[in-house]
């Protein structure tokens, strides 16, 4: 995915990141005083430490975190440093590519862990640039959902760990809209109604997979005629369109001064609770399917406090809480049969198998990226 330094002039705010902003801040209450870390193998029992005693594998060396802007949490790094006496210290940037520039820059040599989306960890994989985790030193990968054990992105986790997933699609006001969409389409069919009155996403492969999937295209097509016919129906519509920011319009679509937006599904679950008027859909010929993970640069100067974090972030207590409060999916199963049945059955947070087998992850497409580069900032110009 090209950098969202976007050429319709804006800078480009990570929306679906949003989460760990809200839930890391939510952990650090209730939910994690009485959290204890099972910190057994099956080579070596021991006891979990209480959880307000440093663990065994504490360090006099801070953990440097490299993560998105808002995934920020004074509090709860707080909670992690008296949980494992282990101070954090965190960096943020906007997009993967600023992230992964970084490092391969040199950069990011200070860092013990990032976030990478799935595509993105499939990318670093291929440069090199990722830990091969010691998979005994971490709790809880037997706890992921089939999907997540042995993902395409990152074969049996072998770099990554899964820490959020979720979908794209539409969120809009169901007292102006009714029928409201069904599918990716409804945007193009209605373009008179909804003018100057809708958002789409400034992510050039979430914006560019959508329209490919309306076309009967996979989200991730190389091929140079479905690239283009996807970029001549964007320029259909863009006339149409308030702005493409994937960040910044959720009070105009509170407030009535926007109907329709695309988001991801953090954002589109988590506004509808206070927001009875906004309805989040999963458009009906199928979505992106998104995952974010925890993983170490082979670069990381303190792996011991690395996996410290790993564990602390996959605690199925921590993870239910979150999921309770802000309405994301988790890979995780005991967070999973932990949430209330109405949370369980929630089809637009936890989406059907007949809707994810019509959807598809988002995935590197090779030498394609310069046409996808290409063909958004001529979209930016037009």
């Amino acid at each position: 995915m090209p950098p969202r330094n976007t050429p319709f002039g804006y800078r480009m705010r990570p929306s679906r990141r949003r989460f760990l902003q809200y839930s890391l801040a939510a952990l650090s209450g209730v939910a994690l005083t009485n959290c204890q870390r099972n910190t057994e193998t099956s080579e070596t029992p021991a006891e979990a430490p209480a959880a307000d005693a440093p663990t065994a594998a504490a360090t006099d060396e801070p953990l440097h975190i490299y993560t998105w802007a808002d995934y920020r949490s004074d509090e709860v790094y707080q909670r992690f440093t008296e949980r494992t006496g282990i101070e954090v210290i965190a960096d943020v940037y906007d997009a993967n590519e600023i992230m992964l520039a970084k490092l391969m820059a040199g950069g990011g040599d200070q860092y013990s862990i990032i976030y990478p989306s799935d595509y993105m960890v499939r990318q670093m994989i291929d440069l090199d640039l990722l830990t091969e985790v010691d998979q005994s030193q971490i709790n809880g990968l037997d706890n992921l959902f089939d999907r997540w054990k042995d993902p395409a992105y990152d074969a049996n986790n072998a770099h990554s760990v899964p820490v959020s997933w979720g979908t794209t699609g539409y969120i809009y006001n169901n007292e102006v809209l009714d029928p409201g969409p069904e599918d990716w389409d409804y945007v193009w069919d209605n373009r008179e109604a909804l003018s100057r009155r809708m958002t789409l996403l400034g992510d050039v492969r979430e914006m560019m997979g959508a329209v490919l999937k309306s076309l009967g295209y996979s989200y991730n097509s190389t091929s140079e005629q479905e690239l283009q016919e996807a970029y001549e129906k964007l320029l259909e519509i863009k006339p149409h369109v308030t702005a493409f920011e994937s960040f910044g319009w959720e009070d105009r679509l509170i407030s009535g001064d926007l109907v329709l937006c695309m988001t991801y599904s953090i954002l589109g679950n988590a506004m509808t609770v206070d927001n009875p008027q906004l309805t989040y859909i999963i458009p009906s010929s199928g979505s992106s399917v998104w995952t974010d993970t925890m993983a170490i640069p082979k670069t990381a100067p303190n792996a011991a406090a690395a996996y410290e974090w790993i564990n602390f972030m996959m605690e199925p207590e921590n993870a239910a809480f979150a999921v309770t409060d802000l309405r994301f999916a988790t890979p995780n199963r005991p967070a999973f049969e932990a949430l209330p049945s109405e949370l369980q059955e929630d089809e637009k947070l936890f989406p059907s198998e007949d809707v994810l087998a019509d959807s598809e992850g988002i995935m590197p497409v090779g030498d394609a990226t310069a046409l996808y580069d290409e063909l958004w900032t001529r979209l930016g110009a037009a």
